[in-house]
This record gives C-alpha cells, sequence and structure tokens, in this order.
C-alpha cells in the first residue's frame, strides 16, 4: 500500500502571508507593543498599548515616549537618550524590569518592561513589551496589608493580656474593699478607691481604643470628611471631656490666637488628635501641673500644641517616638500600649498634615500640629 502524504505537494507561505500572520499576534496581543526610534520617538504601538495608557493612535505616533513616564523619569529621558546615541553605552533595560507607567489621565500605574535593540534597514530600532501587573501589585498589598493586621492582632493580643491584668486586679480590689467601707468616717477611703476604678477603666478604655483606631487604619475604612466648624467650640468640648481624668490638681488652659476661628475638615480627626494628645500629656505629667493648649487658625492652615511639664521624652528615645507599640524607656511604668502617637502620625496623613515635637527629659514635651484645609 502506498502512502500518498510523500507525494503531496508543499504549500510555501508567502512573505506577505507572514507579515500578516505577524501583524495579527501584535494586535492581539495581551501585552502592550511600542517601538521607538534611537532619539526616543514612538514609531508604532499595539491595541494594547493604547488601552494601557488610554491614548489614541494619532496622539501617540511621532511623541518622544517620555509622555508614557511620570516625572522625574520624564525630564530625564532626553538626557538618557541623547548619552546613548552619543556613546552607544547606554543602560538598555533587559527583561522584566518593574516600572512606573502615566496614562493620559495622570494616573500612574505598575509594569514590567523587556526591551530589545534591533536593526531593521539598517535602522536601529528599540521594541518594548509592557506587562500590567497592577492587580498583581493590589494583590500583593491586600496580602502586606493582611499580614500586618494579623501581626497587629497578635501583638494586641499579648499585650492586652499584660496591659489588661494590673487595672483588672485593682478595679476587684477596689470594689472589695468598698464593700467594708460603710461608715461616714469612711468616706474619704470610699471616694479613693473610686477614683482608682475610674482610672483603670480609663486605662482599659485608652487601650482599647488604640487598637480599634489602628485596625480601622490599617483596614482603610477611615477616611477624611471635612465639614466646617469652630476649633474653639471643639477645644472647650474636648477639655471638658478630659477634665474628668485630670490627675489631683492639674489643670488644662486653653489659648486660642486670632483672627480666625472657623475651619474646614474632618471634625472626628481632629477630636480625636487633641484626645490623644492631651490625654498623653496628662498621663505623663505629675499631679498638679499644668497643661496647655494653643490653637491658631490663619491662611487655611490650622496649628494646634499641646504643651506639658511632665516626663519628657530622653533624647535617645525621640527617633523612635511615632513608631507603633514604641515607649520611651523612662515611660515603662506609665500604662499605655504605645499607640497613640503612631495613630496621630496616620491621622495626619490622611489630612495632609505634620507633626514636630520639642521635648526634654523631666522638662516637658511640646506637640506642634499643623494641618492646612
Amino acid at each position: 500500500m502506498t502512502n500518498n502524504t510523500f507525494n503531496m505537494p508543499i504549500k510555501s507561505t508567502s512573505r506577505s502571508d507572514l507579515e500578516s500572520r505577524y501583524q495579527a499576534i501584535i494586535d492581539n496581543a495581551v501585552d502592550g507593543i511600542i517601538t521607538i526610534d534611537e532619539r526616543g520617538v514612538i514609531e508604532s504601538v499595539n491595541p494594547s498599548t493604547l488601552r494601557l495608557f488610554g491614548y489614541p493612535m494619532d496622539e501617540l505616533i511621532g511623541e518622544n515616549v517620555s509622555i508614557l513616564m511620570p516625572e522625574p523619569d520624564r525630564s530625564s529621558h532626553d538626557r538618557y537618550m541623547n548619552k546613548y546615541h552619543a556613546t552607544g553605552r547606554g543602560n538598555i533595560i533587559g527583561k522584566g524590569r518593574e516600572v512606573i507607567g502615566r496614562r493620559k489621565d495622570g494616573s500612574l500605574f505598575p509594569f514590567l518592561l523587556s526591551i530589545s535593540e534591533l536593526i531593521l534597514e539598517n535602522k536601529k530600532i528599540f521594541t518594548g513589551i509592557i506587562h500590567d501587573i497592577s492587580e498583581l501589585r493590589e494583590v500583593k498589598d491586600a496580602l502586606a496589608r493582611e499580614r500586618d493586621l494579623s501581626e497587629l492582632k497578635s501583638r494586641f493580643v499579648t499585650m492586652a493580656s499584660h496591659e489588661f491584668r494590673t487595672p483588672l486586679s485593682t478595679i476587684l480590689s477596689s470594689v472589695s474593699l468598698i464593700s467594708r467601707y460603710n461608715g461616714t468616717k469612711d468616706e474619704d477611703k470610699r471616694i479613693k478607691h473610686v477614683n482608682r476604678i475610674k482610672s483603670s477603666v480609663n486605662n482599659l478604655t485608652g487601650i482599647l481604643n488604640d487598637f480599634l483606631s489602628l485596625s480601622r487604619l490599617e483596614e482603610g475604612r477611615i477616611t477624611n470628611d471635612p465639614t466646617e466648624f469652630s476649633i474653639n467650640d471643639l477645644s472647650s468640648e474636648v477639655i471638658d471631656e478630659m477634665n474628668g481624668i485630670l490627675k489631683e490638681n492639674q489643670q488644662i488652659q486653653h489659648f486660642h490666637e486670632l483672627p480666625e476661628e472657623m475651619v474646614f475638615l474632618d471634625k472626628n480627626l481632629i477630636r480625636n488628635i487633641m484626645i490623644n494628645l492631651i490625654s498623653n500629656a496628662i498621663k505623663y505629667s505629675h499631679e498638679g501641673q499644668k497643661i496647655q493648649i494653643n490653637t491658631k487658625v490663619e491662611n487655611k492652615l490650622l496649628t494646634l500644641e499641646v504643651k506639658d511639664q511632665g516626663i519628657g521624652i530622653p533624647e535617645e528615645d525621640q527617633v523612635y517616638l511615632f513608631s507603633r507599640f514604641f515607649r520611651a524607656h523612662n515611660a515603662a511604668n506609665i500604662p499605655g500600649t504605645g499607640l497613640g502617637l503612631n495613630i496621630i502620625k496616620k491621622y495626619l496623613d490622611i489630612l495632609r498634615g505634620n507633626v514636630d515635637f520639642v521635648s526634654k527629659q523631666a522638662m516637658g514635651t511640646t506637640f506642634i500640629v499643623q494641618i492646612p484645609f
């Protein structure tokens, strides 16, 4: 029996057929494909490139490739290409380097860029393959946030098991002792233990509030929602609230420097920042010491200062002050989580504000917060 397969004529593929196939592959590629000349001028792009960067074809062809770059890459690109053209020794990107692209609307996105250099018709061109990794980056960021949140919760459980023990023991012992003081002459003793209970409850509340605030921040559940309000009125409200946790003979003084009083900011975030700073000033100051609050609104800028005469921050500890769970070594015996200032910093990041401080050990601390609106 004869196998006719070997007698079939061989069909050749013409150059035009091959070019059509290659063009179809390029046009339907998931990744962006772009070619530029030696000066960085865009010569061709495929549909995926247009989709990724949000440009129509006629707005890219003939333009410098730096149009697709954010600063500072955009400004330095011509200098880089001129150097390469003059010396032939530029650092041509190889395979799969992660870079940032800039869309027509100004938004940025990450992608992997591979560039090859070739000669066509005695002309040097560069071909770039653009692989969008936005979704991959989002997944990685989400996993990192989940990991950080898991570590945060684990750290909190460890910390809470230690920090909760002392105030709960204090509450239990004070309640037990109060039940024994029935006579009129025992009134001072009862008040003493009631105050101990209040202080312990405040410590527990502070620990829980710190953790819940940080947890919400890590989950991205806190946003900036500005409204117009009086900074004087808010300061008075917060001070009235803080008066309930003052130590014996401590005083809070508030001074507002004119000319303005109204602000357009997120009232809840400002309240939380003020409460955190003032409660710290109370906690780290001794009985009988004054706490001074200064507010100023001018040129759409809120300035808040909270000044105490307390234990101060050792110089060697100041660089770590806004780190999560950090506590200065002279505060080891004072209840706290080490989260308060880290939370303030995160609130100010949301508000596009900043915080600074001046402190000397045993001579007090002044925190200065500035928030534009």
